[in-house]
């Protein structure tokens, strides 16, 4: 399992979360994404990727973090080309081409 630090924004308030946690399960076969903790610490308001191949492409992801108010883009390149490595090298299936353009360009229609 990979973990990267990014930065994940509340698009309503633009309040930003600069911990939040990208990353890519091998065993459930899916990219995941964990966002703003409570006060205490125990508690996410954004977790997704915990049930197997729930977002097995990045868009996905992205198209499921929009869906629920927050966002991820824009990303480092480096941090985005370490997840592609680790899902390319740890995926049981090779890497459709149309993931790098599709982070690229924003889109989110397409997985």
């Amino acid at each position: 399992m990979s973990r990267y630090t990014i930065t994940v924004t509340k698009t309503a308030t633009r309040h930003a979360d600069p911990d939040a946690v990208i990353g890519y399960d091998r065993p459930l076969q899916t990219f995941f994404l964990q966002a703003f903790l409570d006060e205490e610490g125990d508690d996410l308001a954004l977790w997704l990727g915990t049930q197997y191949r729930a977002h097995e492409t990045l868009s996905d992801l992205r198209a499921a973090a929009i869906a629920k108010g927050y966002d991820f883009i824009p990303m480092s390149s480096g941090t985005l080309w370490k997840l592609l490595d680790d899902y390319a090298r740890d995926a049981l299936r090779c890497v459709p081409e149309t993931i790098l353009r599709d982070m690229q360009e924003g889109d989110t229609s397409t997985g």
